[in-house]
């Protein structure tokens, strides 16, 4: 991991996509030790997939970053991530629901399936404010994974369907938009993006 290069990157993101929106910098394929050279080239908030993977990061880098949780949520594994990150990205079960009553999150992000994909997770819209109302800790946004596409623009009714789903329920962070369509998710309301290849990798 260049710090210079991840700099410049970084830079060229944000003069796409303005001052407002965070990036994440997703870290599923950073080891531990590329860590620091994030942090050197500016990276403030990282996202990680995988519990253990959080923990273990966390105990050798933990005052670098502020950390978010980005994978999909197993109920068994709350225990480990509530009180370790900022925020929870992608709450969209029943038993993570019920585990986060005996675990609370600070704040979490409710994951929707807004392409209504078969192998996809996340809450359908009709079902939201149900879930939204059984949620045992504080809900400030929404996340949404949606098809991976050949152009950006493809995604675009996604994006703006998530954030009319947000504004109907007075939530004001909208996670959506990653390396292969940013750009239209900051277009559309994206407060956070999620980047991972477009920051680590020459352009």
């Amino acid at each position: 991991m260049d710090p210079e290069r991840i700099r410049r990157n970084l830079e060229r993101v944000r003069e796409e996509i303005g001052a407002e929106v965070e990036i994440l910098a997703a870290t599923k394929y950073v080891v531990a030790d590329d860590l620091p050279a994030l942090a050197e080239a500016g990276i403030e908030l990282v996202g990680e997939n995988r519990a253990q993977d959080l923990l273990a990061k966390q105990e050798a880098h933990r005052d670098l970053f502020t950390w978010d949780f980005i994978g999909r949520l197993q109920s068994r594994k709350v225990k480990d991530v509530a009180p370790n990150v900022r925020l929870i990205h992608s709450v969209a079960s029943e038993s993570a629901l019920r585990k986060l009553e005996e675990h609370p999150a600070k704040e979490v992000l409710i994951q929707v399936n807004v392409a209504g994909e078969d192998e996809k997770a996340g809450i359908a819209p009709a079902a939201l404010g149900d879930f939204i109302a059984r949620c045992p800790v504080p809900v400030t946004g929404l996340m949404t994974m949606p098809p991976f596409v050949e152009r950006a623009e493809d995604n675009r009714r996604h994006f703006a369907r998530l954030a009319e789903l947000a504004g109907e329920h007075g939530l004001v962070r909208l996670s959506m938009g990653t390396t292969q369509d940013y750009v239209v998710a900051a277009e559309e309301g994206a407060t956070i993006v999620r980047l991972g290849s477009v920051l680590y990798d020459e352009h």
